[in-house]
């Protein structure tokens, strides 16, 4: 009977254990999904150089036509009415999927120019390719025959939004409206 009260027991500390640890195991590898190492005009950002802050990441690229000003445009003016504190608990992260075009200087200077909270990044072929899976999301170079721009890049358009303490929190699809947008932006702001 002994052996069977001391079975019993370990089994409940067990379980007790793995209970109280999931969270913190989920919340790991909910980080190591979306952790990334990209490099802007300033050096290297990771998902902790934005820790106290609430980040946006959008992945494009500068020559995209319509998709990324409009998602980088949506993305600004769902940030209309917020103050000043608030906004500086805030940043936008344009990552761009065509590092062989888009250099830094040029990445920051047109993510700025949608918002200034926004930063631009890239890094090279094997990181993005690493990131994006683990974003599951996508992009791919399409050769445009006859074009002065030579190939286009086709993405997917999300905006990934991580609360203050890094955690992923949603997922905004391209066709989200500004004041939907803000409301998702405001509970966390």
């Amino acid at each position: 009977m002994k052996k069977v009260i001391n079975y019993l027991a370990s089994a409940l500390i067990a379980i007790g254990i793995i209970f109280i640890a999931k969270p913190y195991i989920d919340n790991y590898n909910d980080k190591k999904q979306y952790d990334f190492t990209v490099t802007s005009k300033t050096g290297d950002l990771t998902l902790d150089s934005y820790n106290g802050k609430v980040l946006a990441i959008y992945f494009g690229y500068t020559y995209c036509p319509d998709v990324c000003p409009t998602s980088l445009s949506t993305l600004s003016t769902a940030l209309n009415g917020f103050s000043k504190d608030q906004l500086d608990s805030f940043e936008g992260l344009f990552i761009s999927v065509d590092p062989d075009r888009d250099k830094l200087e040029a990445l920051d200077e047109y993510a700025s120019y949608f918002h200034p909270t926004f930063k631009g990044a890239t890094s090279n072929k094997e990181n993005l390719d690493d990131i994006v899976n683990r974003y599951k999301t996508y992009y791919k170079k399409v050769t445009l025959e006859g074009s002065s721009m030579d190939y286009s890049v086709a993405h997917t358009s999300y905006i990934y939004i991580f609360d203050k303490n890094g955690n992923f929190y949603k997922k905004v699809d391209h066709f989200t409206n500004p004041e939907e947008l803000n409301k998702v932006l405001k509970a966390l702001l």
